[in-house]
């Protein structure tokens, strides 16, 4: 049976166990994990792109998506606690629904973190061109060097994104090599990242340029822009909900955790709420002190988000004068507007020392799912492999890097973004399904955490992931499909037949290594 191979709970700790890391982490430092991720990832680089798509109603924005994950949330933090082994959601779709299931959804992980990898890179870019190059050294990169094409929605003649290739390659190069980034030094970066934006709540709020009339009209597109559309507060909700990704990152490190059960939801939730309302201060600053209002098109519907369309009437505003949804590093440029440069130029500092540790996780976790879909035997054995003296899985890690690159030189963030919630949205539904099939399938398993309402959470999880996939852009909607149909294509032609379960072999090979997480010394 195509949907018979499912993989027994017994089989998955066992194996875990046999083949582990040392758990080191605590709640505070997951927590400081989470946070780290879902800072660096979405209010540095997302805030221009969502103020197009619905313009002050970013904050209802992010309210939305800050509710749809609190309830997925709840649900991955019962289920990261009751399987705490390496995978994320594909190892508990393979413990509840089978082999082919669960290869879909590590394949959209594989989707999922390294396009935000690239999207992250991307605006890492930002910062870099406009505070280190331009604001310091008074460089102006040219512009085939400074971005996209144009036809991409990239800038005015620009072919590639060179700093964005760089880092992508750089931040590859310190995870093959076994560099590790250490939880204190982790820390070290949130506490950089968490003052940042404090300090700039704390200029823009009670400043004399913040005014309430810049929040009028709240929703110039409306709160729903149509299914397809990408626009309005939910269209813009759908693609911030990748600024989210921090948590189900804390739940891949899991394996590697002291006292998973009680943890591990702590980090989880933790990290979500408190990033969730710094995303609505920071975008109520930002927008009460320059506003935020999308550039509307002829026909008074905002110009997509990473467009063509945009890049050309963003190049028609000088410098000083900038809208919000064209700045390329959007904190740092609010900040400048209201005559706080300096600070403005330390937020971009901030962005440009912390960013790197951002894309570091993401490429760390992409090679994860990798790992553990090699030591399954649905992906080549030889990228589960470690390097003799690196102690890393070198291969995947390099092929994951060069795509990134790649992906990163042509793309606006926008664009990456839609696409990489593409697979997480698929992915969070699907641990809501494996939820509540294992309070049926092992009602009597060991639960630390129980997620409240099950009932009722379980089927708004899935229900508001469906809802905001739905709520994308059309071609970033057509992505995931597109995706899935190569991956099932190379599920039954390579990866069924060589499957280590389908085959009878649930134990693991002793001298196989696990490669060091990029979280702790």
């Amino acid at each position: 049976m195509i949907f018979g191979r499912v993989k027994p709970l017994a089989a998955i700790l066992a194996a875990a166990e046999k083949k582990s890391l040392p758990r080191t982490l605590g709640a505070f430092q997951l927590m400081l994990f989470g946070i780290g991720c879902v800072i660096g990832t979405g209010i540095f680089v997302l805030t221009a792109a969502g103020a197009q798509k619905a313009g002050p109603g970013l904050m209802l924005a992010f309210a939305i998506a800050g509710l749809i994950c609190v309830v997925a949330a709840l649900c991955y933090a019962e289920i990261a606690a009751m399987i705490p082994v390496a995978g994320s959601a594909y190892t508990y779709t393979y413990s509840t629904m089978g082999e082919i299931l669960a290869w879909t959804v590590g394949w959209a992980l594989v989707l999922e973190y390294a396009v935000a990898a690239s999207a992250v890179s991307v605006g890492w870019s930002g910062y870099f061109s406009g505070t280190i190059l331009n604001q310091f050294l008074g460089i102006q990169l040219p512009s085939f060097l400074a971005g996209a094409p144009l036809a991409l929605g990239g800038i005015e003649g620009g072919f590639i994104n060179l700093p964005a290739v760089v880092i992508a390659l750089l931040m590859t190069w310190l995870l093959m090599i076994g560099t590790t980034e250490s939880a204190r030094f982790n820390a070290v970066l949130v506490t950089i990242k968490v003052t940042a934006l404090s300090a700039f709540i704390l200029l823009t709020l009670p400043s004399d340029q913040f005014s309430t009339d810049k929040f009028n009209p709240f929703l110039p597109a409306g709160v729903f822009g149509g299914f397809g559309s990408g626009i309005g507060a939910i269209g813009a909700a759908a693609t911030i909900f990748f600024a989210y990704v921090g948590f189900d990152a804390v739940s891949t490190a899991a394996e590697e955790t002291k006292n998973p059960q009680r943890n591990v939801p702590i980090g989880l939730i933790g990290s979500l709420l408190f990033c969730t309302v710094f995303y609505i201060l920071v975008a109520a600053g930002a927008v009460g002190t320059i506003g935020g209002q999308p550039i509307m098109g002829p026909n008074g519907i905002p110009f997509p988000a990473g467009s063509e369309e945009l890049a050309r009437q963003c190049a028609t505003f000088a410098e000083d004068n900038l809208p919000l949804v064209c700045s390329n590093e959007a904190l740092a440029h609010v900040l400048r507007q209201i005559g706080w440069s300096g600070v403005g130029n330390m937020l971009g500092i901030a962005a440009f020392v912390a960013l790197p540790s951002v894309i570091l996780i993401l490429l760390f976790g992409q090679t994860r799912i990798a790992f553990v879909m090699s030591r399954d035997g649905l992906l080549p054995e030889s990228w589960s492999k470690v390097h003799p003296k690196w102690k890393t899985p070198h291969v995947i890690t390099a092929v994951t890097g060069i795509v990134v690159a790649f992906a990163a030189a042509f793309l606006p963030v926008g664009k990456l973004a839609d696409i990489a919630n593409a697979g997480t949205l698929y992915a969070f539904m699907m641990v809501a399904i494996a939820v509540m099939i294992l309070r049926k399938t092992a009602a009597d398993a060991p639960r630390a955490f129980r997620t409240p309402a099950l009932w009722l959470v379980g089927p708004l999880t899935i229900a508001g992931t469906i809802f905001l996939f739905f709520n994308l852009p059309l071609d970033a909607m057509l992505v995931l499909p597109l995706w899935g149909i190569l991956g099932l294509v190379i599920y039954f032609t390579y990866s069924r037949s060589r499957s280590h379960l389908g085959r009878g072999i649930v134990e693991l090979h002793e001298d196989d290594l696990e490669p060091t997480a990029p979280i702790h010394e």
